[in-house]
């Protein structure tokens, strides 16, 4: 009879504790869109704000100089209908997906190559700090002469300013491991891939998308320098043009456009690493 009584009374803890965590769940939830709903709307109001100012202090400036959000706007209908915007916006879509692409693959590669073996991380390390410390626009003029003016100086400039954030951001993120995970995982007899794998590279995840955040907004601005020095095509060149012409509203398309291009693409990111890096949003939970 005892015993019937306490697996009863066991069963009842059980499910107790069943009901607790649920309920925890679902307030969480409940706090998770709270917060979300209101991020929202603070963001709202603070586009609202902003475009209310732009709008009444452009509207007080020579409209050779400056501009309302509502110029802009009527601008940007006139450039989509007429398909000169995506004319120019194209060919620097196409550039940023090969620059971005290759730094991605090559500052991961070779940041995992330096944190891990200190042969390479010696040898090849100071040749990284010295092209970093070089302003990248510097080495513009040496890309066209090499390159000529066509996509391929394009890609290359682009690739410069968006690889060295990754690498580094890689190579700090190795580097960060705690060591002790790795003595726990050679304890249990991992190999050098299961390392990688299951400590190593999850380890480092939140500082390579860092880098991967970095090295977008950074290759953003190659694109659009690589299209001023190098070729009569690309959104750089758009704004260029309507500067030089002093159509002020229709040069701020392309850069609201370039704005908007890079908040997408940061809260593509931010979505990614969601998912691969689950941990490292706990803190936005709270």
């Amino acid at each position: 009879m005892t015993t019937i009584d306490e697996t009863r009374a066991l069963s009842d803890a059980e499910r107790a504790l069943t009901d607790d965590k649920a309920r925890a769940e679902r307030a969480a939830g409940t706090r998770r869109t709270r917060r979300a709903i209101l991020n929202l709307a603070i963001r709202l109001v603070s586009v609202a704000v902003f475009l209310v100012l732009w709008e009444i202090t452009g509207r007080g400036i020579d409209p050779v100089l400056f501009t309302t959000p509502s110029a802009v706007a009527v601008a940007a209908v006139e450039m989509i209908r007429s398909g000169e915007l995506w004319t120019y916006l194209y060919p620097s879509l196409v550039v940023l997906l090969y620059g971005f692409t290759l730094a991605v693959i090559f500052g991961i590669g070779i940041g995992l190559l330096l944190a891990r073996y200190w042969v390479l991380d010696v040898a090849l390390s100071v040749y990284i700090t010295f092209l970093y410390s070089i302003p990248s626009v510097a080495l513009v003029p040496l890309i066209v002469l090499w390159a000529g003016y066509e996509q391929t100086a394009k890609v290359i400039i682009l690739f410069l300013f968006a690889f060295f954030p990754m690498v580094i951001n890689t190579y700090q993120g190795v580097k960060a491991v705690d060591p002790k995970l790795i003595e726990v995982g050679r304890a249990f007899r991992c190999n050098e891939g299961q390392l990688w794998a299951n400590i190593v590279i999850p380890a480092s995840l939140p500082f390579i998308v860092t880098g991967l955040r970095l090295a977008l907004g950074r290759g953003l601005i190659g694109m659009v320098l690589a299209d001023l020095y190098t070729a009569l095509s690309g959104i750089g060149y758009l704004i260029a043009r309507t500067a030089a012409t002093y159509q002020v509203n229709r040069m701020f398309v392309p850069i609201v456009t370039l704005g908007l291009l890079g908040v997408t693409l940061t809260a593509l990111l931010r979505l990614i690493e969601k998912h691969v890096a689950p941990w490292t949003n706990l803190s936005d939970e709270n």
